[in-house]
């Protein structure tokens, strides 16, 4: 299975919280043993103090475990050069709707 993510991504993990930029990527199933995706997502900010700018995430998802952990191989932008992780947690989920809410928290070393 491969997806592709053009998502809202908001301050907040909360519906009604603002929208400052897109969440865009690719994921694909990648494990035989569990729901896993080999993730590559860019984190685009339209908004704000980093509008222009985007950081660009990399890596395993286990989706059945409660975090997880990508890495940060790039950015542009206020994110130029950017290395770091960002933690992914499953906030909210609808099998049925395929909708999801994931909370990222990014720890990020730049140059700007």
């Amino acid at each position: 299975m491969v997806r592709v993510a053009d998502d809202a991504l908001r301050v907040a993990s909360t519906p009604g919280s603002k929208i400052i930029g897109r969440a865009q990527g690719i994921y694909a199933s990648s494990s035989l043993e569990e729901t896993a995706f080999f993730m590559t997502l860019n984190l685009v900010f339209t908004d704000g103090d980093y509008n222009g700018s985007t950081l660009s995430l990399h890596g395993y998802n286990p989706s059945a475990h409660k975090f997880r952990e990508m890495a940060i191989v790039g950015g542009s932008g206020a994110f130029r050069l950017a290395r770091g992780i960002a933690t992914a947690r499953t906030v909210w989920f609808n099998l049925t709707t395929l909708y999801f809410v994931i909370e990222y928290h990014v720890v990020v070393l730049h140059y700007y």
